[in-house]
């Protein structure tokens, strides 16, 4: 396990899928980007995974806030705003996002919020940074669909985790080391 872990660590640099430099024309390329950087990917799953871990309302307001916080991101971005320390943001957000959904017991709704939110802005940042005014739509709505699967797919894998609550640790915990070298490696 020692040897898996040390393993996942150094390569967790090598995962995170610097931005610009991916298509960006049309649907399907903004459907492939959250699911081809584990960057986008692991947090989305994350967000999912925390969610399901709250209860009422807050299992669908924690996911959209970060749906509509990026997509203002990525507007901001596609106009030419960039805030210092993007990458390591979104790093961060792996990390962090990741030992929420496995270690936090309970945090108000607002604050769950509000985090992700603040992550949401950078990774929408860096999803509109890359574009040019041209496609963006189509890319917008294939990253927004995407980030909505993977939710989804965090939000099935800790509602499974319910019963098995080590599931939940384990994953969030191994998030949250992969972010760590993501951080490390930014």
């Amino acid at each position: 396990m020692k040897k898996l872990l040390a393993v996942l660590l150094c390569l967790s640099p090598v995962l995170a899928l610097a931005h610009p430099g991916h298509d960006t024309n049309g649907v399907m390329a903004g459907l492939m980007h959250p699911v081809g950087g584990w960057d986008h990917l692991l947090a989305m799953v994350a967000v999912g995974l925390w969610a399901a871990t709250f209860s009422g309302k807050a299992r669908w307001l924690i996911p959209t806030t970060f749906i509509g916080v990026m997509a203002a991101g990525f507007v901001l971005g596609i106009n030419g705003i960039h805030i210092p320390m993007t990458e390591q943001s979104i790093a961060a957000s792996v990390l962090i996002l990741g030992l929420a959904a496995a270690w936090v017991k309970k945090m108000p709704t607002a604050a769950a919020m509000i985090l992700v939110g603040v992550f949401a802005l950078f990774h929408g940042l860096a999803h509109g940074a890359e574009m040019g005014a041209h496609g963006a739509l189509g890319y917008a709505l294939g990253f927004v669909l995407a980030t909505a699967a993977l939710h989804a797919a965090g939000f099935g894998l800790g509602c499974v985790s319910v019963k098995h609550a080590w599931l939940r640790r384990v994953s969030g915990s191994l998030i949250g080391l992969i972010g760590f070298g993501m951080l490390m490696g930014a």
